[in-house]
């Protein structure tokens, strides 16, 4: 087995191999762009520990994790749009640096290079991975679109907040681990107890994203600190604020939460104290633990070698702990 990084280096050396310069330059160039910015690679690596975790090089595995990651970014793109985002990753958009036209088109088309990808491999794999994108695709959507109902719904509760987050973010991390799975040719069964894994893992890894939202240090979080707040998303701290015991804090959080002030830290500090006077913060933190214990119950189950156990134990604690 590789390290973390030795998959990542791996990964991002693969990826600027596949750089494209063709034309029409206005479609291709924000493409590199926002796949030159960097980020966690998460997805990818994830799809290439686990192909070598059932003992198949995981270069094998390396066209899907490409697939992953496309689509990954394509998904920012659009989301970044959705939200009229400014920064991803510390640097300018792709809507902001070129405009929303490009930044829908450039996105099209990353979501079919994705699909292109699975092209490189036989039949059989090629069939079990486009079935699984194709589900996880959809469910990424739905999920969105979730997330954009939940911004003007004043009744929105936490297991629907929990649904919309398996869905936006979750279902792919579980998918990357599956492909990996698939791409090695690994039983169904065990196939399956991935996706679980990768599942958890996922829901834990957007509960620690919307925690950093608020609490996060701008120079390492890459993304507008407080941006959920702006843009009034129903997240998982504000569900639990909500449901405070104090009727005078609940009516204030929904009163900053009706607001668009013009300068926003003011709205930010005002909800950020609030979620640290409700505990909202705290039971944040405890439920991201919480879904990292249950990805763990199904990795104990898992009948692989105990290095690559400990490997996998020790990207789901990475993840909880992450600043970034």
């Amino acid at each position: 087995m590789h390290t973390i990084s030795e998959y990542r280096d791996e990964f991002i050396a693969y990826l600027d191999s596949m750089k494209i310069t063709k034309e029409p330059r206005n479609l291709y160039e924000p493409i590199t762009y926002i796949l030159g910015l960097g980020g966690k690679r998460l997805r990818p690596v994830l799809v290439l520990m686990t192909a070598e975790i059932f003992n198949t090089d995981f270069r094998k595995a390396l066209d899907a994790a490409v697939a992953v990651e496309v689509f990954h970014n394509f998904s920012l793109v659009h989301d970044d749009i959705m939200d009229d985002a400014p920064v991803r990753r510390g640097k300018t958009t792709v809507h902001e640096k070129w405009d929303i036209n490009t930044g829908i088109l450039s996105g099209d088309a990353m979501l079919i290079m994705a699909y292109q990808l699975f092209e490189n491999y036989e039949p059989n794999v090629f069939r079990d991975l486009a079935k699984l994108f194709s589900k996880t695709a959809l469910e990424v959507c739905e999920g969105q679109q979730y997330d954009v109902d939940f911004e003007t719904r004043d009744d929105v509760m936490l297991p629907e907040y929990l649904k919309m987050i398996e869905y936006k973010t979750a279902v792919l991390v579980a998918a990357a681990l599956k492909m990996g799975a698939i791409v090695a040719g690994a039983p169904d069964e065990a196939q399956q107890q991935m996706y679980n894994f990768g599942l958890n893992l996922g829901i834990a890894f957007q509960l620690q994203d919307d925690y950093l939202d608020v609490f996060g240090d701008p120079k390492t979080f890459g993304k507008q600190v407080g941006g959920d707040i702006i843009e009034n998303k129903k997240t998982y701290l504000y569900l639990k604020a909500l449901n405070s015991e104090s009727e005078v804090i609940a009516k204030e959080l929904e009163h900053l939460y009706s607001i668009h002030p013009k300068e926003a830290e003011a709205k930010i500090n005002a909800v950020r104290s609030i979620f640290e006077k409700t505990k909202a913060d705290q039971a944040t933190k405890t439920a991201i633990a919480d879904y990292t214990a249950k990805a763990f119950e199904v990795l104990d189950d898992m009948d692989i070698n105990p290095e690559n156990k400990e490997l996998l134990r020790q990207f789901g604690e990475n993840l909880m702990n992450r600043t970034v």
